[in-house]
């Protein structure tokens, strides 16, 4: 291990278990919606919850230096929050959740050629692509799971070929601001937007939540995990190990997402596991591990080289 890669080596514990929680989520969001939930709602209440429960520890300014990094503050809060989490959502009335996990899957990739070469932060040789191309095989296995069933839906797949690019957006803005703004005050501003943008929705959709189902055990026991864990503490971490790691080494972890939501499949919906699964996870460690090596040695002016 060298030099670099064991100083990062916290962040880089911190990015793996910040995945691990978001893997979990898929598992978490869809007990909700049994219980009759609809996505946009839960959205709501977890970026609602994170955003009160950040309010006692807030310091310092309230809005940005000026007009236009607010209005960058403005679209994290929407390719990290509405817009994303409504066109995945939405997605999955038009196209299998297979179709759906794949896509997604590809924004580590994407959000690698998009930093090389818009804003040219950080350097992404051959073998890191070869080794994003890996993991993504590795999940196609994990997400199949023995189940080839791949149908091709235009207008579900672009919903989440779109959802994949507001999240390579968001990592782009967010290392922009993380220059000038700590992570606390450019995760508050994504739960502030996220909740006031997806706002305007409820106006022609509206929701009829009532007391019996938001007291529930389950609503309220999933509502509190998404929203305080992974909301409130894992798109703080986030935004810091993006600080440091810079996007391209901090979004190759989102690999790790569909093995988790497999291991959490199996023992609380009871799913199987086929050894296809476990040989697709072997493939997306073997991909992350050989990546983030990489990068280490081949980073030339990351976010965190510039303090």
């Amino acid at each position: 291990m060298n030099g670099k890669l064991r100083g990062d080596l916290p962040y880089h514990i911190t990015a793996a278990l910040t995945a691990a929680v978001w893997g979990t989520t898929f598992i978490s969001s869809k007990l909700l919606l049994d219980e009759g939930l609809s996505p946009a709602a839960i959205m709501t209440l977890r970026f609602a919850l994170a955003y009160v429960c950040m309010l006692p520890f807030l310091r310092g300014r309230i809005f940005a230096d000026n007009w236009r990094d607010e209005l960058q503050m403005a679209l994290l809060g929407i390719t990290g929050g509405s817009l994303y989490f409504l066109l995945e959502n939405t997605a999955l009335l038009y196209t299998q959740a297979s179709n759906v996990a794949i896509i997604i899957a590809a924004t580590p990739l994407l959000t690698t050629l998009a930093v090389h070469r818009i804003v040219r932060q950080e350097s992404a040789g051959r073998r890191l692509y070869i080794c994003s191309l890996i993991s993504l095989a590795g999940v196609a296995l994990v997400v199949f799971n023995g189940q080839f069933l791949l149908k091709l839906n235009p207008r579900g797949d672009l919903l989440t070929f779109g959802a994949a690019i507001t999240w390579v957006i968001y990592s782009i803005l967010v290392l922009r601001l993380e220059k000038r703004y700590p992570p606390t005050m450019i995760t508050r501003k994504i739960f502030f937007y996220g909740v006031v943008t997806l706002a305007p929705y409820f106006l022609f959709r509206p929701e009829h939540l009532t007391v019996e189902l938001l007291t529930r055990p389950t609503v309220i026991g999933n509502i509190l995990y998404l929203g305080i864990a992974a909301s409130l503490i894992c798109y703080w971490t986030w935004n810091m190990v993006i600080r440091r790691l810079g996007a391209i080494r901090a979004t190759n972890y989102l690999y790790i997402n569909p093995i988790v939501a497999m291991i959490t499949a199996h023992f609380v919906l009871g799913e199987r596991i086929t050894p296809l699964a476990l040989a697709g996870t072997a493939l997306i460690i073997f991909g992350v591990s050989v990546a983030q090596r990489h990068a280490a040695t081949n980073t030339t002016k990351g976010p965190a080289d510039k303090k």
